[in-house]
């Protein structure tokens, strides 16, 4: 009896050991085949003990896409590394997500050390990934005297927001809208079914409400909050559907919303001539970036208001303005309060902290 008990437990486990060895070699297997293609530059710099490279996955990419960075340092025994500090160099790109890939030893024993960042440009153009230094010292040394080793900017193109179709834009109007009848047999089933889809979305709403409650409260800086609506907005790709004026309205918006939580001036109820006046009796900005605030403003305004048809790169300058404004006066200091901000594509209230 008990040979057979145990017959029975030795065979679920080593069916269990079979299938971590399958699952094991193929996952080690995917993983090589995407470090072979996942980047388009690998640079290698070496300096004594240390051999450092710096990978990335895009030399060109577009102002609303994203460039992984990889920084990998392999040091000998009897030697530490310390990484980069990326966030202290960075200048036209700013950290969307960033990993520790952790350590391990390679075949010559040396500990290998591995961080991956996703950045975000800030404005098209051309610009430099900057460059990056490691430090190792001996850990033997009583001194421990630190050594550096630097690389060389990486180059990398971002594309504007109009791609290379820069002509200038018009809004078409549409014509010969025809309303359609509606058949008197079918409204009460109009009705029954408009009153179904208002209970439920009353009942989500409740249910939500609750939910939301519960949840810890989660804050985020504004221009962090900013940065992800400017995406969206690049994301839906108004300009090359003609809808200009709709981009001139949020992208507005996205600007007025940020004033409001980074420097707390009500922005987005007021016209443009009662904010200006506002913050003309203020000394959160300097007078410069008052000016160029105030020009944007009435920019917006004639193409919102008075028909007015930018050219296109009068609406490329005007995303960069917006980008620049928000990157120049971005601070960590002012907090939002972002708790279920984003939830299957929506927007609900946010508040300042």
């Amino acid at each position: 009896m008990t040979g057979i008990t145990a017959k029975k437990c030795f065979l679920p486990a080593l069916l269990c050991v079979g299938l971590l060895l399958v699952f094991g070699g193929c996952t080690k297997t995917e993983k090589k085949k995407g470090q072979e293609t996942k980047f388009e530059i690998d640079k290698v710099y070496e300096r004594g003990p240390l051999t450092a490279h710096v990978r990335v996955n895009k030399g060109k990419i577009s102002i609303a896409e994203t460039v992984l960075v990889e920084l990998e340092a392999s040091i000998q025994p009897g030697y530490e590394v310390q990484m980069p500090k990326v966030d202290k160099v960075l200048e036209n790109f700013g950290i969307v997500d960033w990993h520790n890939m952790g350590n391990k030893l390679d075949a010559n024993n040396n500990v290998v050390s591995r961080y991956q960042y996703r950045l975000e440009p800030f404005l098209s153009g051309n610009y430099a990934m900057p460059a990056f230094t490691f430090e190792f010292h001996d850990v033997n040394s009583p001194q421990e005297k630190k050594y550096e080793l630097t690389t060389e900017p990486i180059d990398i193109e971002v594309t504007s927001l109009l791609g290379d179709q820069r002509s200038e834009l018009v809004i078409a109007d549409i014509e010969n809208v025809v309303e359609m009848p509606e058949e008197a047999s079918l409204r009460w089933l109009w009705a029954a079914g408009g009153a179904a889809v208002v209970a439920v979305i009353g009942v989500w709403f409740y249910l939500r409400r609750r939910r939301i409650e519960r949840l810890v409260r989660i804050f985020k800086p504004a221009h962090e909050v900013a940065y992800a609506r400017l995406r969206a907005l690049v994301k839906d790709d108004l300009i090359k559907a003609g809808r200009v004026k709709e981009f001139y309205e949020r992208i507005s918006n996205i600007l007025r919303h940020y004033i409001e939580h980074r420097f707390d001036l009500r922005a987005p109820e007021r016209t443009t001539e009662e904010f200006l006046s506002e913050l003309q009796g203020t000394d959160v900005l300097g007078a410069s970036d008052k000016e160029r605030l105030g020009e944007f403003l009435k920019h917006c305004d004639l193409v919102k208001f008075a028909k007015y048809s930018p050219a296109a790169e009068q609406i490329q300058r005007t995303f960069d303005l917006v980008k620049d404004f928000i990157e120049k006066t971005r601070s960590d200091e002012r907090k939002i309060d972002v708790t279920g901000a984003v939830e299957a594509g929506q927007t609900v209230e946010i508040r300042s902290a």
